[in-house]
């Protein structure tokens, strides 16, 4: 079968950056460019639908990396703070093209949101009412689940090898429904199956790996004073801190985002603040983009780029200090070990995602036939998840007069 345009051949796809020629080190970084701005225009439904279409898209059709690559990585992102499915897309840039692909990449993923988002923005600020793309989401949310189940099957094959990792991953499960932190299940996971399998090896407890933020977090609580300017510069730095030190969903942004902007500092309302969020969830690419549209209301133009940048960089910062060391981790014993625990876990908490994002979706007969449908395009026919993300928006759209 012939390779579509644009996409590389194996072998040439596992050569390092550094040993490409300036033409093929190019070529490299507009091939990167492409993908990522295509997947940051159509990513909807969140970092599980995230990640299902860059499974898709690097792993299968253009082999890139291996799918155990990919779920190391995964499991790492999981492990500090910011966006994961942006933090993948960053580690996969810097994988294949270095400190330039990890710029690339990144950026590309967040500039169709955040483009999307500063439009939003400025009718919004001017109307001071939301557009209705109620339709739109009606049709691409059950598609989008689809899309998930697939991805989380073809990960949990690899992330769920043996009893220990599908212990964790199970166990995940119970315990997230018990309202166990996800952090901390993410960490037991891996020191559970990190002991299980080295118990002959050192009954002694090693730390491994733990969530890089700690002082930052600290940091982070700080009071500021209520009676602070809005200035583009006091947006850059709240939403710093925010990129710094927030684990978990947009519904936890949100959580921050209360407490400080509308309670403590008095920045916004409460009506924004849910106008701003519904604007983040409806748009594709990462919810954090919402931070694009509170910047602009907060400071114009230049606190919607200041906010953005602000809550993204420090996505960015981690990728790049971290990432030279996942080969490492997964070499040792001990640290293999945990990752493989914490990479089950994962899986177990997409699984979790992955039912209420069914259940937010799936709301009666047509969603439910559009789910059906998308699951035997992609399970049975392999179809792109562009083309499914580009039929569910089409459907919605004629079923319109249904809603």
């Amino acid at each position: 079968m012939s390779q579509e345009m644009g996409e590389v051949q194996p072998g040439e796809a596992s050569i390092p950056f550094t040993m490409l020629d300036a033409r093929q080190r190019q070529q490299r970084l507009n091939e990167l460019a492409q993908v990522f701005l295509k997947l940051g225009a159509i990513a909807f439904g969140g970092p599980a639908a995230h990640i299902a279409m860059m499974d898709d898209e690097i792993i299968k059709r253009r082999q890139w990396m291996s799918r155990e690559k990919l779920l190391d990585l995964l499991g790492v992102t999981n492990l500090i703070p910011g966006p994961n499915s942006t933090e993948l897309a960053i580690h996969i840039g810097y994988e294949r093209a270095g400190w330039q692909g990890l710029l690339v990449a990144g950026t590309c993923f967040i500039l169709p949101a955040m483009t999307m988002v500063w439009i939003l923005a400025a009718l919004y600020a001017r109307y001071q009412t939301l557009p209705q793309m109620g339709w739109l989401l009606y049709g691409i949310k059950p598609v989008i689940i689809a899309i998930v189940v697939q991805a989380l099957w073809k990960l949990g094959k690899k992330a769920v090898s043996d009893v220990p990792t599908g212990i964790a991953g199970v166990a995940v499960i119970v315990f997230f429904f018990l309202r166990i932190n996800e952090i901390l299940l993410l960490l037991l996971g891996g020191l559970g199956v990190m002991l299980v399998k080295n118990w002959q090896r050192s009954r002694r407890i090693v730390p491994v790996l733990m969530p890089a933020t700690g002082v930052l977090a600290q940091a982070g609580t700080a009071s500021a004073e209520a009676q602070q300017p809005v200035t583009w510069v006091s947006t850059f730095l709240f939403f710093l801190k925010i990129g710094s030190v927030l684990y978990g969903s947009g519904y936890v942004l949100l959580a921050f985002l209360q407490r400080d902007l509308v309670e403590r500092m008095q920045w916004l309302t409460s009506e924004q603040l849910l106008d701003a969020v519904a604007i983040g969830q409806f748009t594709p690419g990462p919810v954090f983009t919402t931070a694009t549209f509170i910047g602009y209301l907060l400071a114009g133009n230049a606190g919607a780029i200041a906010a953005t940048v602000g809550i993204f960089l420090p996505a960015f910062a981690l990728v790049l200090l971290i990432n030279p060391w996942v080969p490492k981790l997964r070499q040792s014993p001990w640290a293999g070990g945990f990752l493989d625990g914490v990479n089950a876990a994962s899986v177990g908490l997409m699984a979790v995602v992955t039912w209420e994002l069914g259940v937010t979706a799936i709301i009666d007969w047509p969603t439910l036939v559009l789910a059906v449908l998308a699951a035997i395009a992609v399970f049975r026919f392999k179809i792109n998840s562009a083309w499914l993300v580009a039929a569910g928006g089409i459907a919605g759209f004629a079923l319109q007069p249904l809603l």
